[in-house]
């Protein structure tokens, strides 16, 4: 592996940090204040007006769709020079989204990109690429431990020219945004099939009959509003045939090509939050003191600091190996690597955020620093994608397989 990053990569580092300085870091205060002024109960779901704003701006300059490796649909990137850049975003809560480039909407726009037909392409990933909807993706299920997906029981039933779908889904992230307007929801198709072959993924727009917000799902008390994690009640919901992707039985196939990329967004994004979170720290401690002398030359907090850097340096490193081995052997020869970042990346955030909470003293779990909102989030990370045990059970059977012959 080449160490180095391409020029094209530090190319758009620097275009990227350079907007982030100019815009970003000042266009969240602004967000965070439009956001308050809303008010509470309904105001909470609404958007403040800088979001379009910024995205705009970023749009004019060329730093959309960054995440998209084909060139007809963004600049290009291959993994390795975009996981950088989603670093660099991953510093704040709404750099994502004002480059196009948040969750879920990249791993829906993949989905569409590489399995829609031309029809579903045309009618719902243009405005997906355009910035000008959002979407949610329905799969985890409040009655079945989703950990393992062949448990999710929602029925998707062919009838005619339409399949009915019923089924109540959980977690889904983004539902509450008013600008969502299409769910790819994952289901049953066949439930005698081959265990892997029972499920399908299907286009359901947000505002088909029968489809049901019931609450928003807080999470440590945050509501994450105006974005939400919703759970949704589908009821006899009814869309055309020709909403179904790729065809039936092939949802865990799309699984598959939609999460290995969307791991890496999300690894990347993790390290750079933990990059932030090591910076309050020691800004923090720099201008506290306490039993007379500064914090920071005390040894527990030289000790902290230390590992904080070390550890998001080795998270970094394999996160980029994860995404340059995607990018030579692909998804599936880079499976270990995959895994393995997915358990890393978030442990070790949450670790620096702790500590960081920590030198805020009582300060660091209020709003006023957003360590906390960062640390619930975070924390989210290890269930999201697929819990840390599922990872680690594809990690020790990958190991274990090397020495199958002594068994």
């Amino acid at each position: 592996m080449d160490f180095a990053y391409s020029d094209r990569c530090k190319d758009y580092q620097k275009r990227v940090q350079d907007f982030m300085d100019a815009h970003v870091y000042e266009g969240e205060e602004i967000y965070h204040r439009q956001h308050a002024e809303f008010g509470p109960g309904e105001g909470r779901w609404k958007i403040p007006p800088i979001i379009d704003e910024l995205k705009a701006k970023a749009k004019d300059a060329g730093l959309w769709n960054l995440f998209h490796p084909y060139k007809e649909w963004g600049p290009g990137l291959s993994n390795a020079d975009y996981a950088p850049l989603a670093e660099i975003m991953g510093r704040t809560h709404i750099g994502p989204e004002v480059f196009n480039c948040a969750a879920p909407d990249t791993g829906n726009m993949e989905v569409l990109m590489k399995y829609g037909t031309p029809e579903q392409q045309e009618q719902w990933l243009k405005p997906l690429l355009e910035g000008e909807i959002r979407s949610a993706f329905l799969m985890t299920e409040p009655a079945v431990a989703s950990s393992d997906a062949t448990n999710i029981e929602t029925d998707i039933k062919r009838d005619g020219d339409e399949y009915v779908i019923n089924g109540r889904k959980w977690w889904s992230s983004g539902a509450g945004d008013p600008r969502c307007k299409i769910y790819i929801v994952m289901g049953k198709t066949d439930k005698t099939a081959e265990r892997h072959k029972q499920q399908s993924q299907i286009l359901v727009p947000a505002d088909a009959a029968g489809v049901k917000i019931i609450r928003h799902l807080p999470v440590f008390g945050y509501d994450d509003a105006p974005h939400g994690h919703m759970e949704v009640e589908l009821n006899d919901v009814r869309v055309p045939a020709s909403n179904i992707i790729l065809g039936e039985g092939r949802g865990f196939e799309i699984a598959q090509g939609r999460l290995g990329p969307g791991r890496i967004h999300h690894c990347m994004r993790t390290i750079g939050a933990a990059e932030a979170a090591l910076e309050k720290m020691v800004k923090r401690l720099l201008t506290r003191e306490a039993f007379g002398k500064p914090i920071y030359k005390q040894t527990i907090w030289e000790q902290r600091i230390a590992e904080a850097r070390i550890d998001i340096e080795m998270s970094r490193l394999l996160t980029l190996k994860a995404a340059w081995m995607m990018d030579t052997v692909g998804n599936k020869g880079a499976q270990g690597e995959i895994a393995m970042i997915k358990v890393a990346a978030p442990k070790m955030a949450l670790k620096v955020i702790d500590d960081a909470i920590q030198a805020h003293g009582g300060a660091g779990v209020t709003t006023d620093f957003g360590l906390a909102n960062l640390y619930a989030g975070i924390r989210t990370l290890r269930l999201a994608d697929g819990p840390d045990e599922v990872h680690c059970r594809a990690i020790s059977r990958i190991e274990t397989k090397k020495y199958s012959n002594l068994a």
